[in-house]
């Protein structure tokens, strides 16, 4: 049995090295990506033929490189397959399509207002994905879904959402799986972000990171030695329940004064709505920042304060080599990140901060999503070489 397996599991591990060079290098020729993986010539060109029957490459233009036969460019396929992108938020929901090699097609993304139901959020979603699997001649391999709350990996169940109830107890990915008939996955936001940093920044070596998402709620994703490390059931990385004021303001989760409801862009944008009797978005906060408004400072003040608190929080309890932070925050003021870092650095572990770069998150959650489905795809086909 085990002469079996092993040369299955050997050539499982070649095409996964192969999807990997291709997505850090980008296109390549056969011969290239022998050099690259230091793999035989003709396991490599086995390995490309079994992924372009899957659908996973494609073929482009001949090159001409050293004496000889041109080669062929193979790249990951991005106009005869693609893989689809769902964003669950607490106010707005997207779908959107990609190429394996990540690219976000701007022709097809939906939105919608996230329905108050959990069977219209289905319907909407299968709906907006539906009009992208009918294009002709285009083969959708996967979907995935980047979504906010506890996300119990052992059962595939969203537990509890904070911010989007309509999923508490629901799984978004099987139920997905079963009306569309393709692949689905699904991911806490940021553990998505996570996935999403780390695959658009290839080649950039990542592989020991916390992400600190505050757009909405306040969560943390960490990856240690190249792997998200989610805890016994995939709920670790909840610092934004933890109370940092007793009688704090009420959080969706039903305790009083969570981090969460101190530290975000939705507190900012809450604070100032209340301030004046509507609803404002980031736009809104940032023409009244510039404006001088007074409560407008005073609320970006209190979340800067309590957002210094949660990267300080992070790097101690983490010590990771780089904290990523994503949230649209820092837009409302030229230099506000600095500052945030600033008064980070007053409560955090010297020793601690001395090996971390803090840094904003480059990528945004539709990516998170895309990320998602492209990795449970790679790890269909083969282990995670890390």
């Amino acid at each position: 049995m085990s002469s079996m397996i092993q040369p299955q599991l050997l050539r499982r591990m070649t095409m996964r090295k192969v999807l990997e060079a291709l997505q850090d290098r980008g296109p390549c020729t056969r011969a290239s990506l022998t050099r690259i993986s230091g793999i035989s010539a003709p396991t490599v060109s086995k390995a490309v033929g079994s992924l372009l029957e899957f659908g996973l490459l494609e073929e482009g233009d001949s090159i001409q490189g050293a004496p000889g036969r041109p080669g062929t460019l193979i790249r990951l396929a991005r106009d005869s397959a693609q893989v689809i992108g769902v964003i669950l938020d607490a106010t707005r929901c997207h779908v959107i399509s990609a190429g394996l090699d990540g690219t976000i097609r701007q022709d097809r993304q939906i939105d919608f207002p996230t329905p108050d139901s959990y069977e219209s959020l289905l319907d909407r979603i299968e709906a907006s994905a539906r009009t992208f699997m009918e294009k002709k001649g285009v083969k959708t391999l996967g979907l995935g879904i980047s979504t906010p709350g506890l996300i119990n990996s052992r059962t595939g169940r969203a537990m509890l959402s904070p911010n989007l109830h309509v999923t508490d107890g629901r799984s978004p990915d099987q139920d997905l799986a079963r009306r569309l008939g393709v692949d689905c996955v699904m991911h806490q936001e940021t553990q998505a972000l996570c996935l999403g940093e780390r695959m658009y920044r290839a080649p950039e070596s990542f592989d020991d990171f916390v992400m600190l998402e505050i757009s909405t709620g306040l969560g943390v994703g960490v990856v240690m030695d190249g792997r998200l490390i989610g805890g016994h059931s995939g709920l670790a990385g909840e610092l934004g329940h933890v109370t940092v004021a007793l009688d704090g303001p009420l959080c969706g989760c039903g305790n009083r004064g969570c981090l969460e409801t101190l530290a975000t862009d939705s507190t900012l944008t809450r604070a100032i709505s209340k301030h004046l009797g509507r609803d404002v978005g980031m736009d809104d906060v940032k023409a009244l920042i510039r404006a001088g408004d007074p409560v407008a400072e005073r609320a970006l003040q209190s979340v800067c304060e309590y957002l210094a608190i949660a990267i300080a929080a992070a790097v101690n309890l983490w010590n990771p080599a780089t904290l990523f932070v994503h949230g649209r925050l820092f837009d409302v003021r030229d230099g506000l990140f600095e500052t945030i870092c600033d008064l980070a650095r007053k409560r955090t572990l010297p020793p601690s901060l001395a090996d971390c770069q803090i840094l904003r998150a480059r990528w945004t959650k539709r990516h998170g999503a895309v990320a998602c489905a492209i990795h449970h795809l790679f790890d269909a086909h083969g282990p995670d070489r890390s």
